[in-house]
């Protein structure tokens, strides 16, 4: 299926415009970051952990209003092995366990005629936090790393620098976003968990493997038109790979948007950083990644 027959877009013309906007939204990201910064969620502060089992489970929706009334807006709630229970987290860690003592107090008041028991009561230390911090940026450079090298390896050294600045640019950008919305309203909650941080990682993988679709066209063309300049190979690879970013992204686009709707609180936070990130990274194929192998080779041929 082609949504385009033939197109003859100049898109290589237009990358100096892209990095410009590229570079804008960055270093306006670059500024919520230092000014607002990222909001931690329990898995990287540290906080408190509730597991209860309810007789007659009340709605998730009435579970996060009662919380929220008891003055833990921003606690992370949902359903744990089986309906009836229920798993209450919060980076609030308080001393001597009041933090759950006010939990269970309030939830007592607010739902009398649906009985609870409490069947764990966990602190996250700060310490473990730490770890999972550095383990998540530990994650984030391997998996670049590889990308890098094997990509080189593929194509050509260079091939692999211009993927992995993409994907650098698409995870800054989108962390970028995260912050400045975070928060703008109930429904952007977008504290950084080990939710988000799988979101940045399913980005690259699916940021680079429409890079590698363009580049193992490029590679394909070099071949057929010996003739052509690398700015026209470029243009012709991206050309004719259009359709297929269309449809590809297109319905993920589709998939990530119903999530951030009806998914939920959960899977919110993924849906919606991976949507964000899936836009960045449509673009980047082509006006970062591509754009640099065009003008790294025209500097070299200088």
């Amino acid at each position: 299926m082609r949504f385009f027959k033939k197109t003859n877009i100049d898109f290589m013309g237009k990358r100096k415009i892209w990095y410009s906007v590229s570079g804008i939204i960055l270093l306006t990201g670059l500024l919520a970051a230092f000014i607002k910064g990222p909001t931690f969620g329990i898995d990287f502060t540290g906080g408190t952990e509730l597991l209860i089992r309810f007789d007659n489970v009340p709605k998730i929706n009435e579970l996060r209003d009662a919380i929220s009334e008891i003055g833990f807006q921003k606690a992370e709630i949902k359903t744990f092995g089986n309906k009836n229970d229920i798993l209450i987290r919060t980076s609030e860690s308080g001393k001597s366990g009041l933090v759950a003592e006010n939990i269970r107090i309030g939830l007592s008041q607010k739902f009398v005629d649906k009985p609870f028991t409490v069947l764990k009561e966990e602190k996250v230390g700060p310490r473990i936090g730490a770890e999972l911090k550095r383990d998540a940026i530990y994650a984030v450079i391997f998996t670049m790393l590889g990308i890098m090298i094997y990509v080189g390896f593929r194509f050509k050294f260079i091939y692999g620098v211009a993927g992995v600045i993409a994907l650098i640019h698409d995870i800054l950008a989108t962390f970028g976003i995260i912050i400045i919305i975070d928060g703008l309203s109930p429904y952007f909650n977008l504290e950084l968990s080990q939710n988000l941080m799988a979101a940045f990682l399913t980005l690259i993988g699916f940021s680079i493997n429409d890079t590698v679709v363009i580049f193992d066209r490029i590679r394909e063309n070099e071949k057929i038109h010996r003739a052509e300049s690398l700015h026209t190979l470029i243009n012709r690879s991206v050309n004719e790979t259009l359709s297929r970013t269309l449809i590809t992204n297109g319905t993920v686009f589709l998939v990530l948007l119903v999530l951030v709707i009806f998914g939920g609180e959960v899977n919110r936070g993924f849906a919606l950083t991976f949507f964000i990130g899936t836009i960045f990274g449509s673009y980047s194929t082509i006006y970062i990644a591509s754009s640099i192998v065009l003008d790294w080779s025209l500097k070299a041929k200088k």
